[in-house]
């Protein structure tokens, strides 16, 4: 295996797990960094399925414990698990449903380079926008949740179907617009990424398996090592962080970032296309 390669694959694992679950959008960093390592052909594309793979199995270890007993508690009929399982099913259906039916049209006429730039921008100001609005909060924890509020946060969710938007950013920033703690509105943003990302990985997996290679496994697994301990890293922090700030900070980086992609593209150093 070349060395160079797997440097490349440990920074795109790294890019990953540090990107995945914060309100910066991983897509748009992947496909700069990728660009500037030179890796973002076929091959490219399968790893970083792979590698998103990793991140939502780092969630998975971190909250192991609340899923097992949501699994252990759903055949017994506890109320609890139960309801935990319905808002999650219920926030994830609409970007699911949207996904199938409009992913080939968002794809051919929103992944350019100044739909993605004006994402991140939107998106910055969105995050201006609920942050100064300091609703009370009404609902401290997920458990406190009904499937009114899983619902509406999951309509969010589908915005990310957008490039450049970022799920998570729409997910939290949804759960807090509609009275959620900060901390509440970065777990289920946490645990609502299981479904949907998984479901988006077997579909890429299904569409691309013809690439998948036994030569590439050594790639793929540094990748995958480094993007679970960044993404498991990140998790922590993350909610370490919104426990004494708000979201601010990521908005100024992501109008710094729109603006990158912008002048990247325009100098020609970024394919800032699939």
């Amino acid at each position: 295996m070349d060395v160079l390669l797997l440097v490349k694959a440990a920074i795109l694992g790294v890019v990953e797990g540090l990107t995945e679950f914060l309100p910066v959008s991983s897509t748009g960093h992947l496909i700069l960094v990728g660009s500037l390592l030179h890796f973002n052909d076929e091959k490219g594309k399968v790893f970083e399925i792979v590698i998103q793979f990793a991140a939502i199995l780092a969630i998975c270890w971190e909250y192991r414990a609340r899923i097992g007993r949501v699994v252990a508690g759903l055949p017994g009929g506890d109320r609890a698990a139960r309801r935990f399982t319905l808002n999650l099913l219920l926030a994830f259906l609409p970007a699911a449903v949207l996904g199938l039916l409009f992913a080939k049209s968002i794809k051919a006429h929103l992944f350019a380079p100044l739909p993605v730039a004006l994402a991140f921008i939107l998106g910055a100001f969105v995050i201006f926008w609920v942050e100064r609005r300091r609703q009370p909060v009404r609902i401290s924890t997920v458990d406190d949740m009904d499937w009114r509020i899983a619902l509406k946060i999951g309509l969010c969710q589908s915005f990310a179907l957008i490039p450049g938007t970022s799920r998570s950013g729409a997910t939290i920033m949804g759960g807090l617009f509609f009275g959620l703690s900060r901390t509440a509105a970065t777990e289920f943003s946490f645990f609502l990424a299981i479904p949907t990302l998984s479901a988006a990985t077997v579909y890429e997996l299904v569409k691309y398996r013809h690439l998948f290679h036994a030569g590439d496994l050594g790639l793929f697994l540094v990748g995958s090592l480094f993007s679970f301990i960044f993404a498991f890293m990140t998790v922590r922090a993350l909610l370490r962080f919104v426990s004494q700030h708000d979201f601010t900070g990521f908005a100024y980086y992501r109008i710094l970032f729109g603006l990158l992609i912008l002048l990247t593209h325009t100098l020609g150093w970024v394919q800032w296309t699939d």
